[in-house]
């Protein structure tokens, strides 16, 4: 997603929308906690990790910083450039007929972000849910366990995390609770590593915004590919059944 992000010039103007306002926020913020809540929870910390004190209590501070960040700014306010990243790279990699009955599409867009019209229904990227955030706090204390215990807190938020970069897919699919949850199980390691490899990203003091929009591109771009593979397979009864047709004699 970091690399298809840089390389396509047309996802740019995404993010100097919402760059400055955001990269202000997450630095209020962080300097802040860092200013008043890093050496108590150093202290705290040193109880139970020693000399690791000083790294597990940044990752404690930077996750409270990301929690915060996402509840005051990026829930509310970023969630429908997350969807134009995720539709703009969805039409670039030709899969225009998925979005174009979610949202009018203007044919003569110089680029697949030009293209983009106003939605036609509802259209959210990964819902706000106040339980992936109580989640989020609940689990900040297993950064207490030694060594082990940052690993554990990323892994676990990843995996409620992961599932919900595709709640787009899923909406624009019409599926089900029943197929959401079916598709999840069978895909729950890889959402998994997404989820936790997005939420270590989004740790990043004040990148955090543009790794947010790498990562929707990331989420677009394997979708490109399951749906490369779903299409490719509803296709084959019906090119088989043709040929066998072919085949039969007059």
């Amino acid at each position: 997603g970091i690399y298809y992000f840089c390389a396509h010039p047309f996802l740019w103007p995404l993010l100097r929308a919402r760059l400055l306002p955001s990269a202000l926020l997450s630095l209020f913020v962080l300097t802040n906690l860092f200013l008043w809540t890093y050496l108590p929870q150093v202290a705290l910390l040193a109880v139970f990790h020693g000399r690791l004190a000083w790294i597990n209590a940044t990752f404690l501070v930077l996750g409270e910083g990301a929690a915060i960040v996402s509840l005051l700014f990026e829930a509310f306010f970023v969630d429908e450039t997350l969807v134009d990243v995720f539709d703009a790279v969805l039409i670039n990699e030709g899969y225009t007929d998925l979005i174009a009955f979610s949202r009018i599409l203007d044919p003569d867009g110089k680029d697949p972000v030009k293209q983009l019209g106003k939605p036609t229904m509802s259209a959210v990227y990964s819902p706000f849910s106040f339980r992936q955030i109580a989640e989020f706090i609940i689990f900040l204390p297993l950064n207490l366990i030694p060594v082990a215990g940052t690993a554990m807190f990323l892994v676990l938020t990843g995996y409620r995390a992961g599932p919900l970069q595709h709640w787009r897919y899923f909406k624009l699919l019409d599926f089900t609770k029943k197929e959401r949850n079916a598709v999840i199980r069978k895909r729950r390691l890889r959402y998994t590593w997404f989820g936790t490899v997005a939420l270590l990203l989004q740790l990043v003091p004040v990148l955090s915004m543009l790794f947010l929009l790498t990562t929707a591109a990331g989420s677009a771009l394997w979708v490109a590919k399951l749906e490369g593979k779903r299409r490719a397979l509803e296709a084959t009864p019906e090119d088989e059944s043709s040929e066998r047709y072919a085949d039969d004699p007059p």
